[in-house]
């Protein structure tokens, strides 16, 4: 476990958040089950809009699972889900993006033969405002949605610090700027929440340092953010709130120095030492 469980002063050192909004996303009883393991047991959260909301919790604790069941990949067995006030169960992954869910995988899922920009114009197709007709015949405002998003999709690209990689493979970049790339092109869908599972896998000091500036920034735009992460130091440095689970099940919630000194968070990591 990475930086496992630092000293709860660290925690003060983390950037200000904006004063947290309505809950975004409110989640009550969810549970799924894999054949005989039930891998998310019961878990409710609020996330509140305009904070980075973290979920933690020991090798095979659900965090992914919870992250699937919120982002629509798998539907819970029991539970409710709501996305500003919308019904969210039931609702396909792809749909949910148009609701302005956005998210990035724990393994890279990138087209690895187009280049950087490609890989970014691909997310623009939940935003394009022109009419049918125009995938055939290209008037203006087909060529104006094309430059805008190109615009967009190069901006993207330098707020993750791609800028100068826009016409290189996706296959032929570094893990870390892979890593980057996934987020710009999640962010290209315009969302209002993004999920972002496990990013600081794989990335050395400095890759880490400069995802820790984007995740704060992002906040800082208003993007309500879940993260699902190991490296406790990226965490307890960005995080609001933080929901730790152990064995599929709700273990403890609350603020970085909160769940730093908690008796139970500290068992879990680094197992229980009482005689």
């Amino acid at each position: 476990m990475t930086g496992a469980l630092q000293p709860a002063a660290e925690a003060a050192e983390r950037p200000v958040s904006p004063a947290a909004g309505k809950p975004l996303l409110v989640a009550t009883g969810l549970q799924k089950s894999f054949g005989g393991v039930q891998a998310v047991r019961d878990i409710s959260l609020s996330v509140p809009e305009g904070t980075v909301f973290a979920v933690i919790g020991p090798n095979g604790a659900g965090k992914s699972t919870m992250l699937n069941l919120m982002s629509g990949h798998y539907q819970p067995d029991a539970g409710t889900l709501h996305f500003d006030g919308i019904a969210m169960v039931g609702v396909p992954a792809h749909v949910r993006v148009r609701h302005g869910i956005a998210r990035t995988f724990q393994k890279i899922r990138l087209f690895k033969q187009l280049s950087a920009l490609e890989n970014v114009l691909a997310a623009f197709h939940t935003r394009h405002a022109i009419p049918a007709w125009q995938y055939v015949f290209h008037a203006g405002a087909f060529r104006r949605d094309v430059e805008r998003c190109r615009t967009e999709a190069v901006e993207l690209l330098s707020f993750v610090g791609l800028k100068h990689r826009i016409h290189v493979t996706a296959g032929a970049l570094s893990y870390g700027e892979q890593r980057m790339l996934e987020i710009a092109r999640a962010l290209a869908t315009a969302p209002r929440l993004l999920m972002i599972d496990e990013p600081a896998a794989g990335l050395n000091n400095a890759e880490v340092d400069a995802l820790l500036e984007r995740i704060v920034e992002l906040r800082m735009r208003h993007i309500t953010i879940i993260l699902v992460e190991h490296n406790m130091d990226l965490v307890m440095k960005v995080a609001d709130r933080i929901l730790v689970m152990d064995y599929g099940q709700y273990l403890f919630e609350g603020t970085p120095a909160e769940v730093q000194s908690h008796p139970g968070v500290i068992a879990a990591y680094l197992g229980d030492e009482s005689p």
